[in-house]
């Protein structure tokens, strides 16, 4: 028998009712059971990045990182730009995956969830950490999709059907990166 794919969602804000959070819970809600969708809630407990103790035996909320990465099939982000770059919270969480391997040739996707001409600088980041850490990334699976409060329902998901289709969208892309490659139309 052949287990699903899982695609890792990983927020990069630490803000209660966070846009950024809003879109990956909805791409939890949205997900086909052809795949499975794991949040991880781990941010804000990981230790500041010091390489002397990227070192076994790792930091305990480090180890819990690169184990659901490792266990990750592909990888979707979502993280708001402040100061014009990552967040330092998440640029830490990614520093803890430079050092290893479990990122290394992984299918990776983003979601920016900023206002016309706003998240950029973090796209730019994202896409230099994540050249150190070799992950693949799907560029069909990196889209900027502008969320409004207004569209955030009681539960914190995105209630707009478009929005809802293009995730559903961007999972499927990960989810067929994970099988091989993928053209630019989107097909294995």
């Amino acid at each position: 028998m052949t287990s699903l794919p899982v695609i890792l969602l990983l927020s990069g804000s630490l803000r209660a009712g966070s846009s950024n959070e809003s879109v990956l819970r909805t791409a939890h809600a949205v997900a086909s059971p052809r795949w499975r969708t794991v949040l991880y809630d781990g941010l804000a407990a990981l230790p500041h990045f010091n390489p002397d103790e990227d070192t076994d035996p790792l930091p305990p909320p480090v180890a819990r990182l690169r184990a659901a990465i490792s266990a990750a099939t592909a990888v979707l982000i979502c993280t708001p730009e402040y100061a014009g770059t990552l967040p330092g919270s998440f640029k830490n969480l990614l520093d803890w995956t430079v050092g290893g391997t479990e990122i290394c040739d992984k299918p990776v996707g983003w979601i920016n969830a900023a206002s016309a001409g706003r998240g950029g600088g973090a796209e730019a980041t994202l896409r230099t950490v994540l050249g150190y850490t070799g992950a693949a990334i799907v560029e069909a699976a990196c889209l900027r999709i502008p969320v409004d409060r207004q569209m955030v329902g009681a539960d914190g998901t995105i209630t707009d059907e478009g929005v809802r289709e293009q995730l559903g969208k961007v999972l499927e892309l990960l989810a067929a990166s994970s099988r091989g490659p993928v053209s630019d139309t989107g097909q294995a």
